[in-house]
């Protein structure tokens, strides 16, 4: 089993609970609006990094980092876009089984003509009233499991 940890909207805050809820996971997903480079080095010391530029990362450090990105974990492929709105494929024929999206800070897990579509929430600052959360994902032969984790009201 291959356990993934999915995060997004940091806008440049990693929390000490995201980390403790990443620990042990076999590698990241950042679905961008990272907001400072320290992050994905810091999500590094974890476990390795898939990580996408939101909208709101547009200084010269987030040039490093696609606008989405498509990376095979396990025997699954995963397509990485900041807003799932901006979708400029078709998963299902394209081969796609999951679609990680952020930027709606609402979390959310949906499964559409086969691909399951994750949203992981917010883990940066509060916005709203929306909770704080990530998302882990097992990946096994033949199963995918996702969940989404309030990390409180820090």
């Amino acid at each position: 089993m291959l356990k993934v940890g999915i995060i997004s909207d940091t806008h440049g805050l990693l929390r000490p609970e995201a980390v403790r809820c990443l620990s042990g996971v076999h590698h990241i997903i950042h679905a961008g609006d990272i907001g400072r480079h320290e992050i994905v080095e810091r999500l590094r010391l974890i476990a390795p990094v898939t990580a996408i530029r939101g909208n709101i990362d547009t200084a010269d450090w987030a040039n490093a980092y696609p606008a989405t990105e498509t990376v095979r974990l396990g025997t699954r492929a995963v397509h990485v876009v900041h807003d799932v709105h901006d979708l400029a494929i078709d998963p299902a024929t394209a081969g796609i089984d999951i679609v990680v999206s952020g930027h709606s800070h609402r979390a959310g897990v949906e499964t559409r003509d086969g691909v399951l579509y994750l949203n992981p929430g917010s883990a940066g600052p509060r916005r709203f009233r929306l909770p704080i959360t990530l998302a882990t994902l097992n990946i096994s032969s033949g199963q995918l499991s996702p969940a989404i984790h309030d990390l409180g009201s820090a």
